[in-house]
């Protein structure tokens, strides 16, 4: 098994100069209370939803109804080869590669995950038709309560493969998804957790990008070593702070904060921290309240644009993006 990246054959793409440059990953991860994966092989477009074999109607409505409510969507489909060509419009259910397309009537699995602390959870369900997806009610999924499906006993990881979007994740995600999917295939199926390739998962310059599922703790830069390691903490109810981007549960600035405090405190138990608010202190600068096992905590967190830049994204303008980073941490009481 590979321990190390796959190196990227560009050393100007996005991921190589945001590791060059150390950008940090804390506070960088998606934002989403729930999350809703729905299996969709074949090639995907920059948009997935609407760029895909998905009915491009059909997803413009599931993204609306999701963002409505707060839950991310993922399309998602088995590690392996798939083409890379822009699918809008789709007119043949062949990605050119062999890998046929789940046509209507075609059994697909959907995976419905919570990731709010005490509330989390991950169901899977089989679809033969993706309309039915429209009657979820993504205000309750969101919310945490369960609304259909069969539980899943194993966490699952969301690898983000998607070409259209960036070069980097596409490169380096596929070659993680197939060098994770290896190792599983080498453990007794109790011990093994799910691989899906991931349409979108964002921070391209932290590829490759995870996501585990229910916690929503999402990783950059991993590779096969890492990856292991991070499906190996899920499965026993923990996290790892290193190569962290934060827990999808919490805004951006809890993320930064709870990394941070976990740290300190050396508490990788999934569930231990809890970001109970937020406020602005200072132009640039905010404070976070936590809580560990019941007692509280504050972090004072600053904003800051990047000092060198860099491309953002692949084929983008270069940027100085904003950085998050914990000045202070205290007690309290």
């Amino acid at each position: 098994m590979s321990t190390t990246l796959h190196p990227h054959p560009d050393p100007a793409a996005c991921s190589a100069s945001s590791a060059r440059l150390g950008e940090p990953l804390a506070g960088t991860g998606p934002v989403a209370t729930a999350w809703l994966a729905i299996e969709q092989p074949g090639p995907w477009g920059r948009q997935a939803l609407s760029e895909s074999h998905l009915d491009p109607e059909l997803g413009r409505e599931l993204d609306r109804k999701a963002e409505a409510a707060g839950v991310r969507i993922a399309l998602i489909r088995r590690p392996g080869r798939h083409a890379l060509a822009q699918v809008e419009p789709v007119t043949d259910p062949d990605d050119g590669e062999g890998n046929v397309d789940a046509d209507a009537g075609t059994s697909r699995r959907v995976l419905l995950a919570s990731t709010i602390p005490g509330r989390s959870y991950l169901r899977s369900m089989t679809i033969t038709d993706p309309q039915q997806l429209l009657d979820l009610d993504f205000a309750a999924l969101a919310a945490g309560d369960p609304i259909g499906g069969e539980p899943v006993a194993k966490p699952v990881l969301l690898v983000c493969t998607n070409g259209k979007r960036d070069r980097c994740c596409a490169l380096l995600g596929r070659a993680l998804t197939l060098d994770l999917a290896e190792a599983m295939a080498a453990l007794a199926p109790a011990d093994g957790v799910e691989i899906w390739e991931s349409n979108h998962l964002g921070g391209h310059r932290f590829a490759p990008t995870a996501v585990v599922l229910p916690t929503g703790y999402a990783y950059g830069r991993l590779d096969a070593e890492s990856g292991m390691a991070a499906v190996e903490a899920a499965r026993a109810g923990r996290m790892l702070t290193r190569l962290c981007r934060g827990r999808s549960s919490w805004s951006r600035l809890g993320q930064a904060a709870e990394l941070a405090l976990r740290d300190e405190l050396q508490e990788f138990a999934a569930d231990a921290v809890l970001v109970t608010g937020e406020q602005p202190s200072s132009p640039g600068q905010w404070t976070v309240d936590l809580t560990v096992h019941g007692a509280g905590y504050r972090a004072t967190v600053t904003e800051r644009a990047a000092d060198e830049p860099r491309p953002e994204s692949c084929g983008k303008p270069f940027g100085t993006p904003m950085e998050l980073r914990v000045a202070l941490l205290e007690k309290l009481g």
